[in-house]
């Protein structure tokens, strides 16, 4: 980032969703149109330029659910285990950056996925002049006042009235200060701008956004599928990758993150996969997103015999946060030795491992070149790929 100031999203996702109802699942871990609820939020705001780290906080028995997400990005770090209030969990986050706090910290709902790089904007601008940033609706609706629930006892002024949203903004160390203030009193405080406002800490309204709705009830799942059928009509892109590798003294190869016995081994910056980097620049491609040279030069010292599983997470990674998903992966290595056909399935469950998905999405094809060129000269190895995935459409 070259922003003067840290900002950091601390991801609130540490309740059970009851209200949601379903099979009991939490609901930050159920579908949204293929996708959970809890990974379009966080790759919404890994999305996101302004955001330095994403800090999601869970349940303290969700770590399986969390990683069954498969989510990978180098600025979403570990999550945190959280407590039995939402207020505890936001404390708990808190304390989990206070060892190196950011200048700015965006408290948001794992439930609201539809946030948007605009309002990240809305709510760091009103930052500017006050403690904390609140971003809000209008209320259009007529709002009625009632002390026993069952008749009217008054009408409230609706052009005073507004509805909260998140991600609340707010300078680091005076709303930590405020939250470790406010839990020796109550932890029934249900945001922070309460919290804020109660420690007296100025707090700006920010323009919020109708479309960033909270998944709280069984019909917003409805209302959520419908927004992102509307909004994010999917597109199939196919891209294509290839790599090859010299022969160098040793005795393996390593090919789709196996290793293989063989008279040589593969020379390369990094652990010269072919078929792992053919599959990278695949993805990459199908994103127009450039190649493994763009996002992991081999002029950087840090990649000095890497292994490839990385580079293969990245481009993943990349899929998933743009809302999309990996549909197949296809790579048919070309070489006379060492004999690939005894390796095949571990390869494959090994790619599949690594990019997250289903074995029966990866095809792993080996050919000779009929003893032409240098791969029937037996001087290298060579591999191409094809990559399918599903990303939402680009309207623009």
């Amino acid at each position: 980032m070259t922003q003067s100031r840290t900002i950091v999203a601390l991801v609130v996702a540490a309740g059970r969703g009851e209200r949601a109802g379903g099979d009991g699942t939490p609901k930050q871990y159920r579908p949204i149109a293929g996708v959970p609820l809890l990974s379009r939020t966080l790759s919404a705001l890994l999305a996101a330029p302004q955001i330095d780290r994403v800090i999601p906080v869970i349940g303290a028995d969700q770590g399986d659910l969390f990683a069954g997400l498969g989510l990978s990005d180098p600025r979403l770090s570990a999550p945190v285990p959280g407590g039995e209030t939402r207020q505890v969990s936001v404390l708990k986050g808190l304390e989990a950056l206070a060892g190196d706090p950011p200048d700015i910290v965006l408290i948001h709902d794992g439930a609201r996925p539809f946030i948007d790089s605009t309002l990240i904007d809305n709510v760091i601008a009103a930052l500017d002049g006050a403690d904390g940033a609140l971003p809000v609706t209008l209320v259009t609706d007529t709002i009625k006042r009632s002390t026993d629930g069952k008749t009217v006892g008054g009408t409230e002024d609706r052009t005073q009235l507004f509805a909260a949203q998140t991600p609340q903004g707010f300078h680091f160390a005076p709303i930590y200060d405020a939250h470790r203030r406010a839990i020796a009193m109550s932890d029934g405080f249900t945001d922070d701008a309460a919290i804020a406002e109660w420690a007296g800490l100025s707090v700006a309204l920010a323009q919020g956004d109708s479309r960033n709705i909270k998944v709280t009830l069984p019909g917003d799942f409805e209302r959520a599928e419908r927004i992102v059928g509307k909004e994010n009509t999917m597109e199939t892109r196919v891209g294509s990758g290839f790599d090859v590798h010299a022969f160098t003294e040793g005795d393996a190869v390593i090919l789709g993150n196996i290793a293989i016995p063989h008279s040589a081994k593969l020379k390369g910056h990094s652990d010269a996969d072919v078929v792992l980097h053919a599959l990278s620049d695949a993805l990459y491609g199908a994103l127009a997103d450039g190649d493994i040279g763009k996002h992991f030069p081999p002029s950087e010292s840090e990649w000095k015999d890497a292994d490839s599983a990385i580079f293969l997470e990245h481009a993943v990674s990349l899929v998933r946060q743009r809302g999309g998903r990996v549909v197949h992966l296809d790579v048919t290595i070309i070489c006379e030795r060492p004999k690939i056909g005894p390796h095949v399935e571990a390869m494959r469950e090994r790619i599949a491992q690594i990019a997250n998905i289903s074995p029966s999405r990866v095809a792993v094809k080996a050919t000779t070149s009929e003893r032409l060129g240098f791969t029937g000269r037996e001087e290298g190895i060579a591999a191409q790929a094809i990559a399918t995935i599903e990303i939402p459409q680009d309207h623009s």
